[in-house]
């Protein structure tokens, strides 16, 4: 079993790889491969896609890797489990509109907007802890309860078109989507490597499952 996290030029993937190795070390979660390679990602398990910076930037990085977005197309179509963490999730959106309008995969409907909060005095980007509420049970939530706190850096967040596909928010001047999902598709607006034990109770849930 190989879990692989794509390296497209964006991410903080050593944290990353340092976070799944060692939640797969307690959970028997195979083996941890950092690559650029479409042909690893189409034999991989399990993949990852991390992200970080602007929406545009992050899906020019992915187009430019020949053979990429059709390798992580392929493994959707498969029914294999993925994982977007930060700009990774957003991306599975339909469309992303930070410094105008770019396609997303598509995977989720729904659009990447900027957070605009109830309390202007509140500061974006919004950056640090903040308390989850869980909309609805999932695998990837067992041993994570609502209120536990996880770290947050972004300006923007998906408005799924499905209520149904926002699985958890927090509040900050208003509700902001915190973990999306649907079929095999999970997602973190959050960085569960900078999460501490939720975090790692979260992706060895995502290394263990079977959707």
């Amino acid at each position: 079993m190989t879990t692989a996290i794509v390296d497209y030029g964006s991410g903080n993937l050593r944290s990353a790889e340092k976070s799944f190795q060692r939640a797969a070390r307690e959970v028997g979660g195979g083996e941890i491969i950092v690559t650029a390679d479409p042909e690893a990602v189409r034999r991989a398990t399990r993949v990852v896609l991390p992200g970080v910076g602007a929406f545009a930037d992050c899906r020019a990085g992915l187009d430019a890797v020949p053979g990429m977005v059709e390798a992580l197309e392929e493994h959707r179509a498969s029914g294999k489990p993925f994982f977007g963490i930060c700009v990774g999730m957003q991306l599975m959106a339909t469309l992303g509109r930070e410094h105008g309008e770019t396609a997303g995969l598509d995977w989720i409907g729904g659009a990447v907007e900027r957070i605009v909060p109830d309390d202007p005095a509140l500061k974006i980007p919004h950056m640090g802890w903040n308390a989850l509420s869980l909309a609805r049970e999932h695998p990837l939530f067992d041993g994570v309860s609502g209120g536990d706190h996880v770290y947050f850096v972004h300006s923007y967040h998906l408005v799924t078109d499905d209520p149904a596909h926002r699985l958890a928010h927090v509040t900050h001047g208003g509700e902001i989507t915190a973990v999306v999902g649907r079929d095999a598709l999970f997602g973190t607006q959050f960085h569960p490597e900078k999460s501490q034990g939720v975090g790692l109770t979260l992706i060895g849930n995502f290394l263990r499952w079977r959707p």
